[in-house]
């Protein structure tokens, strides 16, 4: 398998090889090394309002493919669990539903909403039974007010990858968005993740691709700050019309923030604009295919539709068609590195150095 190296001072280095984008056995490669990992957003609390109520899902459906559970216990608990029994590996919860403990339907194993083993038929001779491994496994979960996130193996702490996003914004009244399923959206763009990721670690391109934004963004003084496993963009305004109202404990008070863009390694964006956030899941499907999901909260109805948070699906068709040009390109034998803009892709060289890290 490749090898990838990238050099820490941008001015000398080169992008990943294209082998990143190309090579199957990278594709497959990444799903332990690097999502088994990180963490990933699952929904928020409304999944699981009441007591005994559980909502079953894929992690990464079509690529991490992990079978999940979401449920809420007695003691109001949200828990995130395996949904596959163990005894013989059958998937426990097949729909969403509200019960009293997790019964499998094959033999009849029964679990606590907290995934602790609770009994099993015709057992009573089986030695050394249960133990810890009889329970369902238990991950590890993040909230950051409603919003839930998971990691398979929780290796590195969430605070590590959010702690930069959240205190930034700490003084957002996360608990008044309100999710819009209508005005959420799912894209299929013919091209690998990271790709799509790379696009939007820069505003590099945003004069050339993204004329009605660029009106409205100033580019001049749009900055990038780059943390350890996250960075942020930060989209000021040409005009003082549709930006945050901003509390004198912002660091950013006293500037015309249109849009805060922070976006968290691997594959997943928030965008908040003064009307609310849009998060992008950017979802392996194959190499060359990738399901980008738009999942809109709303804050404040009277703003949408106005300043850098509107016309984001033209803004989403205009990124697709450059993403999906660059794919086509990656595949030709005359090219295989490029270099940086020093002042306009320390997002993107962040980015690369972090494949290059976990991929090892």
């Amino acid at each position: 398998m490749p090898r990838f190296i990238i050099d820490k001072n941008i001015a000398k280095a080169k992008t990943i090889s294209t082998s990143f984008y190309t090579d199957k056995e990278v594709f497959e490669s990444c799903k332990e090394k690097i999502f088994s990992y990180a963490w990933q957003f699952i929904g928020d609390r409304n999944l699981v309002k009441e007591q005994g109520q559980c909502h079953p899902f894929t992690l990464l459906e079509n690529y991490i493919d992990e079978p999940l559970v979401l449920t809420k216990d007695k003691e109001n608990n949200i828990n995130c669990l395996s949904n596959v029994c163990t005894h013989r590996g059958t998937i426990v919860v097949n729909g969403p539903c509200k019960i009293s403990k997790l019964r499998c339907r094959y033999h009849g194993r029964n679990f606590h909403l907290d995934g602790k083993f609770l009994s099993m038929p015709e057992f009573s001779e089986v030695e050394n039974f249960p133990t810890p491994d009889d329970d369902l496994k238990k991950l590890a979960l993040f909230n950051w007010g409603d919003l839930l996130f998971t990691s398979l193996y929780n290796k590195i702490p969430a605070h590590e990858f959010f702690n930069e996003m959240v205190s930034r914004l700490s003084w957002l009244p996360l608990g008044e968005f309100v999710y819009r399923g209508d005005l959420s959206r799912e894209y299929t763009v013919n091209s690998n993740w990271a790709l799509y990721c790379e696009n939007y670690l820069e505003g590099f391109h945003i004069p050339f691709v993204h004329a009605s934004l660029n009106t409205i963004i100033d580019f001049g003084n749009y900055t990038t700050e780059l943390y350890r496993y996250s960075n942020l963009q930060l989209g000021i305004a040409r005009h003082d019309d549709d930006t945050f109202d901003l509390p004198e404990s912002s660091p950013d008070y006293g500037k015309k923030v249109a849009a805060y863009y922070f976006w968290i390694f691997p594959n997943m964006m928030f965008n908040f604009y003064p009307w609310g956030l849009s998060i992008n899941h950017i979802k392996p499907v194959a190499i060359d295919k990738s399901k980008v999901s738009f999942i809109t909260y709303v804050w404040k109805e009277d703003k949408l539709n106005t300043g850098a948070g509107s016309g984001l699906d033209r803004v989403e068709r205009e990124d697709e068609e450059v993403v999906e040009a660059v794919q086509r390109g990656i595949r030709s034998r005359f090219y295989d590195h490029g270099r940086y803009s020093v002042t306009r892709e320390q997002g993107t060289h962040h980015f690369h150095q972090l494949l290059a890290e976990f991929m090892g």
